[in-house]
Formats: C-alpha cells, structure tokens, sequence
C-alpha cells in the first residue's frame, strides 16, 4: 500500500494542478499565454495518465486511471493544497506554477534512480516537460517582479499568500520512509534546502521577498482538503457522473 499511495500524491498533484491550468483555455492574457498553459495542463494531464493508471496495476482492485481520477471522493484524493487555489489573476497562476515546478522538476531528477523501473522511467519522461514548465514560471515571475509598480505589488500579494501551502511540499511519513529503505523513493532529506536556493536565485532577479509569517496549512496529503476543492472535482468528475463508464 506504501507504493500506491505514493503514487496517488504524484498522479493527484499533476491531475489537480492540470484541471486548474485547463481553466485558463481561452481566457489567457495573450493568444501565445493562452496556448502555453493549456499545453502545460496536457503536460500535466499526461503526467496523471501514466502514474494514476501505475497506481491502478500496484492496487490490483480492477481500477484504472480514469477510475482513480473520476470516480473517488474528495477525501480520497492525496494532492497538495497548493495545487488546488484558485487560479486568481494571472501572477496568482504564474506563482503557484513556479513554486510547484521548482519542487516538482529536482523531485524527478532524483527519481529517475529509483528502483521502480517503471517509476524510474515516468520520471524521466516527466523532467523533460517539467523543466521546460520551470523554464517558462520562472521567467514571468522575474517578469512580473522586476516589471511595473503594479505588477511588482500583485505577484508579491501572490508570493504572500501562496507561500502559507509550501511547507506541505516536503511532507514525510512512515510510508515514505519504508519507499526509502526499498530504494523506490529517494532519500529526498536535502530537497527542501535545494528548493530554496532555486526559488530564492528566482526571486532575487524578481526582486521579491520571501514573506515573514511562518504560517503553515497542510492535510492535502491526508485528504483534507481547502473549500475549492469540491467545486474542481465538481467540474472534473462531471462527465464520468452523469454518464458512468463512459470512454472517448
């Protein structure tokens, strides 16, 4: 169940993160904005197929990925909570991107050396398109920061508010520990430390300021989740819902 689990909280984040970028189709501040986040989002989305539908094989109860992406209640899903804010206004979106893809992008570097070979390969599939989404957050957060008046002072609100869902990034339990010992899940004990020096080299050129408040939300990981996200599942399970087993 440690393996399955993992695996969820992987599958979860890119599901949830990539229904929320999805939002943005046709509604970007430019053409070109528009069509990177929502290639962004099938990123994402492919990302979720392939670990969603591993996690399916390892559970061995006869549920594929749509199943575990359509068909569990909002308690069942392990993603973080960061991933699950609300778009908001454009900075708002570029930050919680970045913030995710700094973590997400030294997160498969290492497990591309997991013992999983299958785990191993989604992780190297998954870095390539990560590091280009890193690539592409970072570049409008130093863009937003060190831009005008205005758009220094939004995506600062946005690093405000957003900073509160990081500490969950690095959650650790018991289960995590026996993935380490097996040599599936890497020891990640330095990831924290390494986030910070690649956020912190962003922020500078941004210059952005970390906030103060040491404030800290979590239970995504536990299945506790914030109020949006049953309005996200209510518009991602909707089709699965009304008209079950449904397949393109």
């Amino acid at each position: 169940m440690e393996k399955f689990n993992y695996l969820l909280r992987l599958g979860d984040d890119s599901l949830i993160l990539g229904q929320r970028l999805a939002e943005w189709c046709g509604h970007g501040p430019i053409l070109e904005e528009d069509i990177a986040m929502t290639n962004i989002s099938l990123d994402l989305i492919g990302q979720a197929i392939s670990v969603l539908n591993y996690a399916g094989e390892v559970e061995c109860k006869g549920r594929d990925g749509d199943a575990l992406a359509f068909l569990r209640l909002e308690k069942d899903y392990k993603n973080l909570l960061l991933v699950e804010q609300k778009n908001g206004d454009f900075g708002d979106t570029m930050m919680r991107q970045f913030l995710f893809d700094a973590y997400r992008k030294l997160l498969f570097e290492r497990l591309q050396n997991s013992t999983d070979k299958q785990l191993a390969a989604i992780a190297e599939k998954s870095l390539k398109e990560t590091r280009y989404h890193f690539k592409h957050s970072a570049e409008w957060v130093i863009r937003l920061g060190d831009g005008t008046d205005e758009s220094h002072k939004r995506v600062q609100n946005s690093l405000n508010n957003l900073w509160r869902y990081t500490d969950e990034l690095f959650y650790v339990d018991a289960s995590d520990e026996v993935l380490t010992k097996q040599g599936i899940l890497p020891d990640l004990s330095d990831l924290k430390s390494l986030w910070l020096q690649e956020v912190n080299t962003v922020l500078d050129l941004a210059t952005l300021q970390i906030p103060t408040n040491n404030w800290q939300f979590e239970g995504g990981r536990k299945g506790v989740h914030s109020e949006h996200m049953g309005y996200l599942l209510s518009e991602l399970q909707f089709m699965q819902r009304v008209y079950p087993n449904m397949e393109w």
